[in-house]
């Protein structure tokens, strides 16, 4: 734009109030920059020596996307919340201009659901999910004494560094870590660590009453 601008003035071309406004870095644009760079900035990248240090640091990574995903569900949830919150005006309208106006503005984008919001908020819940769920196993496994002591003999033992792994894993129905460091050669499995940590569906509501009313878990 700004070649342009010297060229048209160059020639004598006015240019249009607001012909900029498309290159100025938006509010939105600042905050996700922000909070991006918050993210490299918090996040734990020493080589880690030990297994605790390991599952300290991907749950530290784990919690940095998890306020990520909570903020796009947010979004979603508006969006969805705003769309069905005029059924409640619905069962109220019962007169023709109020039916009429209902109409109008059922019609409108702002007032929808399309497949496609549907999607995204099923995705955000999703990650949320995710997210929380490796949150809590990392945190879990690095507060394990038994299991972060297994993972260091194996390191140990085979002479490798337990930070320099290439890929790591939880899987809850099995309640598993797979570890691979395949630069060394090595990977294992350890399962049947977590079991007593495992939080249902109506634990999580429970939590979230309790914590809405007294502002903190439960003991």
């Amino acid at each position: 734009m700004t070649v342009g601008a010297v060229g048209y003035a160059a020639l004598g071309g006015t240019i249009e109030d607001d012909a900029f406004d498309d290159g100025l870095i938006t509010q939105t644009e600042l905050d996700d920059y922000l909070a991006a760079h918050a993210l490299v900035i918090g996040h734990d990248y020493e080589t880690a020596t030990t297994a605790q240090q390991l599952f300290t640091q991907e749950y530290q990574g784990a919690m940095n996307d998890l306020d990520a995903a909570i903020d796009l569900l947010a979004d979603a949830s508006a969006e969805i919340l705003t769309a069905t919150g005029i059924m409640t005006t619905a069962a109220a309208a019962d007169t023709s201009p109020e039916q009429t106006a209902l109409q109008g503005m059922m019609g409108t984008d702002e007032y929808s659901i399309d497949q496609a919001e549907v999607d995204a908020y099923n995705q955000a819940v999703a990650q949320v999910e995710n997210y929380a769920q490796q949150a809590g196993a990392f945190m879990a496994a690095a507060n394990n004494t038994d299991l972060t002591a297994s993972i260091d003999s194996y390191a140990t033992q085979n002479n490798f560094v337990v930070g320099n792994y290439t890929a790591i894993t939880y899987t809850q129905n099995v309640d598993e870590f797979v570890i691979n460091w395949d630069d060394d050669g090595f990977g294992s499995g350890w399962q049947g660590y977590l079991s007593e940590d495992m939080v249902s569906a109506s634990e999580l509501f429970t939590a979230g009453e309790y914590v809405e009313q007294y502002g903190t878990m439960p003991n």
